[in-house]
């Protein structure tokens, strides 16, 4: 019986148009990712330019508002409102810029406003100190309690102010430090300007001796304040008895001086009036003490020959 050889097994050829279609399949996922790239990268540098170009127009802005204002007769001498608006046209201009920036890398702004608006509640607790500080800025612009250049009392620090802007106001105290207060705290609490007047009372107190004579010392404070320029003649000096201490006869002289001269005025006093004092023989006493040791004492009367002597005898 005859045997048939095994016919050999051939796989088909593959098709010329399904190996066409992988490769163009391949070809458009690299062709697509490559786009994507691009897309990405072009975005990115765009923002990065948009960011760029927002840093620079915000400081142009502020310089631009505060020139603008100095030019302008009503406020080219106010400082405060021209750092102020300076100050809002810079962070105008930042937020319209992080916008477009946003936009440009393809989020929708809508829906970050929807977003915050959701959340407005979370957003306004948590940004309450600063949108305090803000209201508070615009409050003190408003009602201009100081101005730059002014030397005020915020918080129990005391400085000239330097800077006023939408969150902060800015104080350099006379050493030199530069103090910080925030808005809210200023707007918040009792504000002393001590540059608002133009001239300033000072009122000084001496003591003289029990025996020395009132009448004379009260004429020598009085033409103390004659013989100084600074202290101004109207409203008059004024000087007489506000109290009886224990060592000495105090008296007060209530003077007033221009605000540029007040303190140069009011340091020259106290030494005037002392050398004057001095020179007329009035005595200005300061308060003593008499301490009594007992073991001293005690001390003393043991060495005492005739206590030594009684003891003695006893």
């Amino acid at each position: 019986m005859a045997q048939v050889a095994p016919v050999p097994m051939t796989h088909p050829a593959a098709s010329p148009i399904a190996a066409s279609v992988g490769v163009t399949g391949k070809a458009v996922a690299i062709t697509k990712v490559g786009d994507i790239t691009s897309d990405v990268a072009i975005n990115l540098c765009i923002a990065f330019a948009i960011l760029a170009l927002t840093l620079w127009l915000s400081r142009w802005a502020s310089k631009f508002a505060t020139a603008l204002l100095k030019r302008w007769p009503r406020t080219h001498n106010d400082l405060t409102l021209q750092d102020f608006v300076g100050s809002l046209a810079r962070y105008a201009v930042l937020i319209l810029g992080l916008i477009a920036m946003l936009r440009r890398l393809g989020v929708e702004t809508a829906s970050i406003i929807t977003v915050l608006g959701a959340a407005s509640l979370a957003v306004g607790l948590a940004l309450q100190g600063t949108l305090t500080n803000v209201a508070a800025g615009v409050m003190l612009l408003v009602l201009r309690p100081y101005q730059v250049g002014d030397t005020v009392v915020i918080a129990g620090k005391t400085g000239t102010v330097e800077r006023l802007d939408l969150f902060n106001s800015e104080l350099r105290d006379g050493d030199n430090l530069k103090i910080v207060v925030p808005n809210s705290k200023s707007f918040g609490d009792v504000i002393v300007n001590m540059s608002d007047m133009k001239t300033r009372r000072m009122e000084l107190t001496f003591g003289i001796g029990y025996d020395d004579d009132i009448g004379e010392a009260l004429a020598l404070l009085l033409k103390c304040c004659a013989d100084d320029p600074r202290i101004l003649t109207d409203p008059a000096p004024w000087a007489n008895i506000t109290d009886l201490g224990a060592s000495a006869v105090n008296l007060t002289l209530r003077a007033w001086a221009k605000m540029d001269v007040y303190w140069d005025a009011r340091y020259a006093m106290l030494r005037r009036v002392k050398e004057t004092f001095q020179t007329a023989g009035i005595d200005m006493p300061y308060p003593t003490q008499v301490s009594i040791n007992k073991d001293a004492g005690l001390k003393k009367v043991g060495e005492s020959p005739a206590l030594s002597s009684c003891v003695r005898q006893a």
